[in-house]
């Protein structure tokens, strides 16, 4: 692409299929992704392997907040045109995308610490823009500026079929009904949480993906991002 590079921001609730269509956009204008789900959820994961997360689910604020300093993570491009996330130089990529982590990830997002640790990596990474990035608060909190924000929604039932069909094709043994009840709680605590809410932009276009095929996303999010590059 020789147009000015931009960083294009979408959120929207968890398994609403953002993370794919950020990761095949980037691919297709040669942008950098970043996937700050995945950073959460190593955070997630160092916390669960560390004792830091009680039985009932609830985090150890105090211990989390002190061991960041000592947490690490990137992102290592994969020779199938993937990536995996790397946690303090381990990959981490199948670890943080088990329902143990699945049911633990909100709760650890919401403390305040966590939060802007991860911002304040997210933000450096985007310091020469050219970037995909998607999550809960990207568009809100992390890039308010972003040249193209986009908001994806879908309901519950059906992030839920996604997120089960995911699952258990890469070798999870999982219920549909313990993965909605996950989707359903995850929203609760990402739409309630006092830091950095999962909220729609002002600006940010809204798509309602529920009855399109991944193609047919693509197609429109690669057509969003031509009017928004030719229009500057």
């Amino acid at each position: 692409m020789n147009t000015t590079p931009i960083i294009i921001a979408i959120d929207g609730f968890s398994s609403s299929g953002k993370s794919t269509m950020a990761r095949r956009l980037a691919a297709r204008i040669g942008y950098r992704y970043i996937d700050s789900g995945a950073m959460y959820r190593a955070v997630t994961l160092y916390a669960l392997d560390h004792n830091m997360i009680a039985a009932d689910g609830t985090p150890d604020v105090d211990a989390i907040t002190a061991a960041l300093p000592n947490i690490r993570i990137d992102f290592a491009p994969q020779p199938d045109g993937t990536q995996s996330t790397m946690l303090n130089g381990v990959d981490v990529e199948r670890d943080i995308r088990r329902l143990r982590v699945s049911n633990a990830v909100s709760p650890v997002s919401a403390i305040p610490a966590v939060r802007r640790a991860l911002t304040a990596m997210q933000q450096e990474m985007g310091l020469r823009k050219g970037i995909v990035m998607d999550g809960r608060d990207i568009g809100t909190t992390v890039f308010p500026g972003a040249e193209l924000k986009i908001f994806v929604d879908a309901s519950a039932e059906t992030r839920a079929r996604r997120r089960f069909r995911e699952m258990v094709e890469k070798g999870n043994a999982v219920s549909y009904e313990d993965v909605l009840a996950n989707v359903v709680h995850r929203d609760n605590i990402d739409s309630t949480r006092a830091e950095s809410p999962l909220r729609r932009a002002a600006d940010a276009i809204v798509l309602d993906n529920s009855d399109m095929t991944i193609d047919e996303q693509d197609s429109w999010l690669y057509d969003r991002f031509l009017q928004r590059t030719n229009a500057r």
